[in-house]
């Protein structure tokens, strides 16, 4: 086999092994170490490019960044802020129709900006605003499909775990990543938003909703600001250090995860068994990316020695292929796989072949991340695998609403992502607008 052959096969073994349900990483270095080996015919070149790149990939101090904000969105998230900030939102939009579906794409926007998992907001509002929408009426089929829907704005408003590690595999910066994510994030929250009340007022029967289930909850503005406060403040420490240029990415993190820890335990939420389970968890998730950010380096050198990714270009170039044309490839790539695989998989998969080529055409590799991200993040919400779906049916353990019941709900709001990704294509500079 010729390392041309060699760099092919390892892409269709990579789908069937994920496919079969090895774990991604495991994957990449299995085949990584295998095709170094093939096409070097030395076992010894493939041990020292493994323990080179291990060593290489994450000996940078930026890489405190994903146990910072890990840290803080898991403490968030413990001291109960996501349903602080619904019932204020709750209380806010109580008289518009749809109020209740909108004041969860509110709150998921807002609890996005301080955790970045998608699947820690999909859990954390199936708990919070599902009973409240189906004590008010609304039907089934909507009240989860907004929770799924919405929850994907964890994973493009910063800080994001997916934008970090995008950053790290396309060598950009955490920052700069981070802001490119805010506009998109806004435009998509306030999509949701409109969707949702046109839907109330033109399929009254698909969506539900009534107010004689109980009085809707009304705050003073003491009260709302006081719950809302500390997580406006939170936010403007990350990001707006981040935009000012006063902290890194790693420091807004460590600032993050200091206000966060300061917040539960003022609300009184962080026992010592809590607080222990918490850094357990962060552990957990920081060993599990950075052991991805690893594994999809040695896979990118194993890759550019069997010459695939610059057959990749030439070809493309051969057929005349402009940017339009190779995002129309690539968009239509990250789709498909989005319907059998992980977000994380799509980028360690795609990412390694796709960058020389976006480099090549000369497109931003900030604008491409943002591109990138919105893509992989529909694959949440389509079946059959879309995990966000799945991190709903799960928590809300109800049998009367069954996982096709959450992915029909789920379809409006996937439509609206892609248009919305289509608008961040035709106008680079919503993604690029504070750089």
């Amino acid at each position: 086999m010729t390392p041309l052959d060699i760099g092919i096969a390892s892409l269709a073994l990579m789908v069937v092994l994920i496919i079969a349900g090895l774990h991604v990483a495991i994957s990449l270095l299995l085949l990584s170490f295998a095709g170094v080996w093939l096409i070097r015919d030395d076992v010894g070149v493939a041990l020292a490019l493994m323990g080179q790149a291990t060593n290489d990939s994450i000996a940078s101090h930026e890489f405190g960044v994903v146990p910072l904000f890990v840290l803080m969105g898991l403490l968030v998230a413990t001291a109960d802020l996501g349903k602080d900030i619904f019932e204020v939102a709750h209380a806010l939009l109580r008289r518009v129709r749809g109020g209740l579906g909108v004041a969860t794409v509110a709150a998921n926007a807002i609890f996005a900006a301080i955790t970045g998992i998608s699947i820690a907001s999909a859990a954390v509002f199936t708990k919070v605003a599902v009973p409240e929408m189906l004590r008010f009426g609304f039907t089934p089929r909507f009240a989860t499909g907004v929770v799924a829907g919405s929850s994907v704005l964890g994973m493009l408003i910063p800080p994001s775990l997916l934008m970090i590690l995008y950053a790290f595999l396309s060598e950009q910066s955490v920052g700069a990543m981070f802001l490119a994510g805010v506009m998109p994030g806004i435009l998509l929250a306030v999509a949701f938003s409109l969707a949702i009340v046109v839907m109330a007022w033109v399929f009254p029967g698909y969506v539900g909703g009534h107010m004689t289930a109980g009085p809707a909850p009304v705050l003073s503005v003491g009260a709302a600001l006081g719950k809302v406060a500390p997580v406006i403040l939170l936010i403007f420490v990350v990001l707006g250090g981040i935009y000012g240029g006063i902290v890194t990415a790693t420091d807004a993190g460590a600032l993050g995860a200091l206000g966060a820890l300061l917040l539960a335990l003022a609300k009184r939420r962080l026992t010592p068994a809590t607080f222990w389970k918490v850094l357990i968890e962060t552990g957990r998730i920081t060993v599990s990316v950075l052991f991805l950010i690893i594994a999809a380096n040695l896979y990118s050198r194993m890759l550019t020695l069997s010459g695939l990714p610059q057959t990749i270009v030439e070809w493309m170039a051969g057929l005349g292929f402009g940017t339009a044309g190779f995002l129309t490839v690539f968009i239509a790539i990250v789709l498909f796989l989005g319907c059998i695989i992980d977000s994380a998989s799509i980028m360690l998969i795609v990412l390694p072949l796709m960058l020389p080529v976006a480099q090549a055409l000369g497109i931003d590799l900030v604008w491409f991340g943002v591109i990138t991200v919105i893509a992989v993040e529909i694959g949440l919400l389509t079946p059959p695998f879309g995990i966000s779906v799945y991190v709903v049916k799960s928590t809300l353990n109800d049998a009367r609403i069954t996982l096709w019941d959450i992915f029909a709900g789920t379809q409006p709001f996937t439509l609206i992502m892609f248009l919305a990704l289509m608008l961040i294509i035709a106008f680079p500079r919503i993604a690029l607008f504070f750089q």
